[in-house]
């Protein structure tokens, strides 16, 4: 659920399929936080569009007991961030995985 801009999520130990799908970023990045359920994908996307459209800087606090999904969320967050970067350099929707990407994930 959402309370204003804090995501309070709840790990559910099994896939969901299509949660976290390049369909579902493409989803969330077309609205705006609160238009659609709470999702990792639209907190990320109130980051990203506060960073580069009102040149405010961001900090995403990731909080939670040990296996809650916290290195998970981050995996999340930073793979939305880089499917708008490379959307915003005008890379296609199928391109969004870069090596920068794989970089920053990997570490």
């Amino acid at each position: 659920t959402n309370i204003g801009s804090i995501l309070a999520s709840v790990n559910p130990y099994k896939p969901i399929p299509g949660l976290y799908s390049v369909d579902a970023i493409d989803l969330y990045r077309q609205h705006r936080l609160g238009e659609l359920p709470p999702h990792i994908f639209a907190t990320a996307n109130e980051c990203y569009c506060c960073l580069w459209k009102r040149h405010d800087s961001q900090c995403v606090l990731i909080s939670g007991e040990s296996g809650a999904g916290k290195t998970e969320s981050t995996k999340l967050l930073l793979k939305f961030l880089s499917a708008m970067s490379q959307t915003s350099l005008g890379a296609p929707v199928s391109e969004k995985s870069t090596r920068v990407e794989e970089a920053i994930l990997e570490s």
